[in-house]
């Protein structure tokens, strides 16, 4: 049933294919429409536009682990998957080595509510960890075509 009221941020969760990033502590989605100018010397000085290109990005933050605290393994993507997955594959025989496109998606838990997603490739990776505190990291993926809204 979809959620009622102002929503809990808890509930949204970053998706590469049907998988959850591991220990995210925070996801967000992007969503633009650049215009394009049309202003001419008919304008009045007056700044005029038209629609023009959107884009879309989704990014994720969260904690790092590469195993469970019991020695298992994580349930969902860890920052080593995407890695691998987003920007470079060892194992990879051949040319990009990696570099796949990706389905990505912006979704609630709850049935009902919404979900973005589309097809995308992996823009940035970062690990911050500093002096006894929790190590973390960041990922962003840049849309590569259109993005779709649905119900989960």
């Amino acid at each position: 049933m979809a959620s009622n009221g102002i929503i809990n941020g808890t509930k949204f969760g970053v998706y590469a294919g049907s998988t959850l990033v591991a220990f995210a502590t925070s996801g967000s989605i992007s969503i633009n429409h650049s215009a394009r100018e049309t202003s001419n010397k008919d304008s009045l000085g007056w700044k005029e536009v038209m629609e023009g290109q959107r884009d879309w990005e989704i990014s994720v933050e969260g904690m790092v682990a590469f195993k469970a605290l019991d020695g298992t393994a994580v349930g969902g993507l860890t920052p080593d998957e995407l890695y691998t997955t987003g920007i470079y594959d060892a194992s990879a025989s051949t040319f990009p080595y990696g570099r796949d496109e990706l389905t990505i998606s912006f979704e609630s838990s709850e049935t009902g509510d919404k979900k973005w997603s589309g097809k995308a490739y992996m823009a940035s990776l970062s690990m911050d960890a500093p002096n006894e505190e929790s190590t973390t990291f960041s990922a962003s993926f840049v849309g590569t075509s259109i993005l779709t809204m649905a119900t989960v």
